[in-house]
């Protein structure tokens, strides 16, 4: 069907506010942040910035304590991913298979994903605090330790309590996503395996698994971008503490932009990051042209 020119004008009038408003707010700020990464660019040159080409990419790179965020990150995500699919996916499969009450279980496997991040961080942070709920109960309930335990106190102790907030939230939205997932595989292959003798064991891995490896493939990008994305709970619970051994990418670039005011740092830092994101969008494209191949 042609389209009048006046059908043109009209269509270009309807889309330009919301184009002008993308251009303003998401368009115009990554080309300056773009360009703030190549400038030295902190409190004591707002006013004239110089050019310093990749310095600040190189700064990036050689940054000791970029490397331990990086590392916290990557270590943050390989467990959290994992965690979140397994026990979601468990939790979907069983769902699909009871017919009573399943609304209910939903809502109920639900809610810690529409549960504010801050809250939920503020209430983990509670519990594993040292004089915390955990650290009552194990003392003067349980009579299982005689002292307090510091379990944000470490490195490995504050990413670890970071790791499970970030697996029991998202527990339910991968609940979702393989429980629609799984209502599309058709019945029939089931019941024709079960003729065939199948047990559940050969049915989940010749009929479940591969009939929602589509949507295992995008739940494991998606995660694995939101791994890397992750702030707010690592910047309640830890702060980065102690000694920045804590943070993750988006806290340390917080830090460097807001407390140590070196934003051409943090813009070279955050264009890293993208790239890096950028990479996983690629395999993801790969993977799904392989799969529909």
């Amino acid at each position: 069907m042609r389209i009048s020119k006046k059908c043109k004008m009209q269509i270009v009038f309807l889309l330009l506010p919301g184009l002008i408003i993308f251009s303003i707010f998401t368009i115009y700020p990554i080309i300056k942040l773009f360009v703030m990464s190549f400038f030295q660019w902190d409190f004591g040159s707002i006013i004239n910035q110089k050019f310093i080409g990749f310095e600040n990419y190189k700064v990036v790179l050689e940054d000791e304590y970029f490397r331990t965020a990086f590392a916290n990150t990557l270590v943050y995500t390989l467990v959290t991913v994992p965690g979140q699919m397994i026990i979601g996916f468990l939790i979907a499969l069983s769902l699909n298979s009871i017919t009573k009450f399943r609304v209910g279980y939903r809502v109920l496997y639900y809610l810690p994903v529409i549960t504010s991040w801050v809250i939920a961080s503020l209430i983990f942070k509670y519990v594993f605090n040292t004089e915390g709920l955990l650290n009552y109960f194990l003392m003067n309930v349980l009579h299982i330790t005689g002292q307090n335990v510091h379990w944000l106190d470490s490195r490995w102790g504050g990413l670890t309590v970071a790791m499970l907030l970030g697996i029991w939230k998202g527990i339910g939205w991968n609940m979702v996503v393989f429980l629609a997932a799984l209502q599309t595989v058709p019945a029939d292959l089931y019941e024709a395996a079960s003729m065939d003798g199948a047990n559940a064991w050969k049915r989940l891995i010749h009929i479940t698994l591969p009939g929602i490896k589509g949507t295992v493939l995008f739940a494991l990008v998606m995660l694995t971008i939101g791994g890397f994305n992750v702030f707010t709970s690592v910047k309640m619970i830890t702060g980065g503490n102690p000694g920045h051994q804590t943070d993750v990418i988006l806290t340390w670039m917080y830090h460097k932009a807001f407390s140590a005011g070196e934003f051409g740092y943090s813009a070279a830092l955050s264009f890293i990051t993208t790239l890096v994101l950028s990479v996983l969008a690629v395999i993801q494209f790969r993977l799904m042209q392989q799969k529909e191949g």
